[in-house]
């Protein structure tokens, strides 16, 4: 359907190919067509996103000629520039920092032929509809338009029907689930034990490489400094750290130097990285989406993976918010050497309106009735 020229709406679980999936046909189009430059924008909500989505370009762009420039905040703006006045073909990008180089002059967006927004849900969650606004405004309104989305909340449709001309829809799954191949389970935990079960968990044989989620910047890096300090190599990854740093364990944590990265929900979107055996919600997410995000980060392209979640007795609600969306009560694990509390989903409340349910009164019937 994009080989044919159609805006496109597609949702599809995590770890299913959605890069491949609009990166292949644009590449094809540009290598037929040879359009001027820029001629393709792909959005991305982070700059983790967009370096991935980049890297994924240079493998498939090979020996195409076809060039890429990566424009997001906390990379060289001189080197931004300097990609972009040589000339290229594609735009790899994040809201803000392209709008710096339209404001400067250093590029536009006349010539595009295709626009890509990527996870578009996380890109409302950010507060980025006024930039994509803007944005949109400067491309060519004669244009093919791709919006790939891990879900399609009314928000998302909102944009869906603002941006693109009677797009054809694709949707891989009935609802937002993770890859059946993962094995879930939650760990009943106190709060004071939570450490001391995280180390036990990572000491197993099995646990080759994991992302360990946690809710806070500062929890993240305080979980890090406690599993360096145990002998486990561990590096944070959080929205505080310099670009630089982001960039440093990511590649530390992809080669092996590093066997568990520690991560705020800044590394739950998208991010491809091979053999992650098992993802540990150190802190419960509130939001079941999130964590369908967060253990989508294993069992890749159809790979097999553990996802386990320490849960307190304070986190039954969101447990139960979890279990529903899933449809299924997750398997409890117990660790061997701790006490651990018995930790219940509540059933959901049923709600009635006050009267409205009482059994008419029935009345004789009219003989003109």
């Amino acid at each position: 359907m994009i080989l044919a020229g159609r805006d496109i709406v597609a949702t599809a679980e995590t770890g299913s190919g959605k890069t491949a999936a609009f990166l292949i046909p644009l590449l094809d189009r540009l290598h037929r067509e040879r359009p001027e430059r820029p001629s393709a924008l792909i959005i991305e909500p982070t700059r983790e996103l967009a370096a991935q989505v980049e890297r994924e370009f240079m493998l498939l762009a090979r020996h195409t000629g076809i060039r890429a420039a990566l424009i997001v905040g906390g990379e060289s703006m001189r080197r931004q520039i300097h990609d972009l006045e040589k000339g290229v073909d594609v735009l790899i990008a994040c809201p803000g920092r392209l709008i710096d180089h339209l404001e400067r002059g250093v590029t536009t967006l006349d010539k595009l032929k295709v626009v890509v927004i990527d996870e578009a849900d996380r890109l409302l969650d950010m507060g980025f509809m006024p930039q994509l606004r803007r944005i949109m405004r400067m491309a060519p309104a004669e244009r093919q338009t791709l919006m790939f989305s891990a879900t399609m909340e009314s928000a998302a449709n909102r944009m869906a029907r603002e941006f693109l001309r009677d797009p054809e829809r694709v949707s891989v799954g009935e609802k937002a689930l993770p890859p059946a191949s993962i094995i879930q389970s939650v760990c009943p935990v106190t709060n004071a034990q939570k450490g001391e079960v995280l180390l036990a968990l990572l000491k197993r044989p099995e646990v080759e490489s994991a992302i360990v989620f946690t809710r806070t910047r500062d929890r993240t890096d305080r979980v890090a400094r406690m599993l360096a300090r145990a002998g486990v190599r561990a590096i944070p990854i959080h929205g505080e750290r310099s670009q630089g740093q982001r960039n440093a364990a990511l590649a530390g944590f992809r080669r092996g130097s590093y066997r568990v990265m520690v991560a705020t929900d800044v590394a739950a979107r998208g991010l491809d990285i091979h053999g992650v055996s098992h993802v540990i919600n150190f802190d419960l997410p509130e939001e079941p989406e999130n964590y369908i995000h967060r253990i989508g980060r294993t069992a890749r392209m159809g790979r097999e993976g553990c996802a386990i979640s320490l849960v307190t007795p304070e986190d039954r609600v969101n447990l139960g918010r979890i279990e529903r969306a899933l449809g299924l009560t997750l398997e409890r694990e117990y660790v061997e050497g701790f006490d651990q509390p018995q930790v219940t989903a509540p059933k959901p409340v049923k709600l009635f309106r006050s009267g409205s349910l009482r059994a008419p009164r029935r009345r004789a019937r009219s003989r003109w009735g």
